[in-house]
């Protein structure tokens, strides 16, 4: 059985061939189709919300198909854009909400959002690689984590960003080799915490950022000897860790924008 490190190292190195063949597949390029052929008919964010194709390809591409749920929150993350600090998508600190209200910046270009020729090939890209991620954890879920690391690390802007997102605050867990227990005190307390052990603008240095993986890994093969973890056994435990949760991210949508 290949190592995490060598695992990663292998589909890292060939990603492109690897995506070329992920977005081939019969179910995938379905979805695409019907993402490319529709999405162009969307005007409004309850457009998107009320296709449900559609928007389960959105939140998909943009890791969030564990929120799909939660209409009122996207709603106000997308309503909410990013021009603003106090932007919803800004306040939660997650760079998948980030990533989900600037590609979809219906504050700023209304009805023309879906036009974008960017938002549509950026939104397939990410679909092809989350398939590729999810696939590739069904037998490594320590790659898995690297692959999803190596594309999201480099858009954290702080700390905070970690720990609102529990597959990045298990990697910077297993490579520094911090218990996943932490989490005694609140998020600020964290937060401050982490940044003594961990300069989240290395991640945007990408020889940095691929030692920081490489240590993962190893890390990882070193506490995960035996028989690969499952992927859900792993995000359990994952959810055990401080990061900001599905029910707080909802209760602080209702705080601080008045109701879903």
């Amino acid at each position: 059985m290949l190592s995490t490190t060598a695992y990663y190292l292998s589909v890292a190195k060939n990603l492109t061939k690897s995506q070329a063949t992920t977005a081939a597949e019969p179910q995938v390029a379905s979805a695409t189709q019907y993402f490319e052929a529709n999405i162009g008919s969307v005007k409004t964010v309850s457009d998107l919300l009320n296709n449900s194709k559609l928007y389960n390809y959105v939140m998909t591409a943009f890791g969030l198909s564990d929120m799909t749920y939660a209409k009122g929150l996207i709603t106000k993350v997308l309503e909410g854009g990013v021009s603003s600090s106090t932007a919803l998508a800004n306040t939660l600190n997650d760079p998948r909400y980030v990533a989900l209200a600037t590609a979809f910046n219906f504050a700023a270009n209304g009805t023309a959002t879906t036009s974008s020729s960017t938002t549509v090939q950026t939104t397939v890209n990410n679909y092809v690689e989350q398939t590729l991620e999810n696939n590739v954890g069904q037998t490594s879920p320590g790659t898995q984590l690297a692959l999803y690391f190596q594309r999201m690390a480099p858009t954290v802007t702080s700390t905070y960003g970690i720990l609102a997102d529990s597959q990045l605050l298990t990697v910077v867990q297993t490579a520094l080799g911090l218990s996943p227990d932490m989490g005694q005190e609140n998020i600020d307390t964290e937060a401050s915490q982490l940044a003594k052990l961990v300069n989240v603008s290395d991640f945007q240095n990408p020889a940095k950022l691929q030692s920081f993986i490489e240590r993962f890994t190893a890390n990882y093969d070193q506490t995960n000897t035996s028989t690969p973890t499952p992927m859900n056994a792993l995000m359990v435990t994952s959810s055990s860790t401080p990061g900001i949760s599905n029910s707080l991210l909802l209760s602080l949508a209702n705080l601080k924008l008045g109701g879903s």
